[in-house]
């Protein structure tokens, strides 16, 4: 089951609150929630930091969590938002577990997979294809990470 467009504020809003903790721990602020049935079932937000891991990004945590919950490894029927356009390390994680639906804030010139560098998510070429809804909260969004990064070269 697909999110009605008007829940995407909703879910959005939730994936900042996920960005706003990685912030508190000095993290760069990217959060992610999966949702499914209308319910948050994964959270995640950046974490490489603190774990030392380069894996440890917010929808590669909200990703494990959803499986989790599900105990299953396809998210068929489950939308993913993110503060961020996801990276490529995340769209494969993304087109290989299946998600339905990716709901991004703001784009990434540097390493989006989602349709600025490449568009992995959509890729033809691959079994599973998800659908894309980009700059949902984009200034928003945007603006986590410019005041974050403003701050950390002061």
């Amino acid at each position: 089951m697909l999110i009605n467009i008007e829940n995407h504020h909703k879910f959005m809003l939730e994936a900042i609150k996920e960005a706003e903790i990685a912030e508190s721990k000095t993290e760069v602020p990217i959060g992610a929630v999966v949702v499914w049935k209308n319910k948050i079932i994964g959270r995640g937000h950046n974490l490489r930091e603190t774990s030392f891991d380069s894996t440890a990004h917010a929808e590669m945590i909200a990703i494990r969590e959803a499986s989790e919950y599900l105990q299953a490894w396809r998210l068929l029927d489950c939308s993913l938002y993110v503060t961020l356009e996801p990276c490529a390390m995340c769209a494969g994680a993304i087109v290989q577990s299946r998600v339905k639906q990716v709901i991004y804030g703001a784009t990434d010139p540097k390493a989006g997979c989602a349709g600025t560098l490449m568009n992995l998510l959509q890729e033809e070429r691959f079994n599973h294809q998800t659908e894309v809804i980009q700059g949902v909260m984009q200034e928003e969004c945007s603006n986590l990470l410019k005041s974050f990064f403003r701050k950390l070269r002061k």
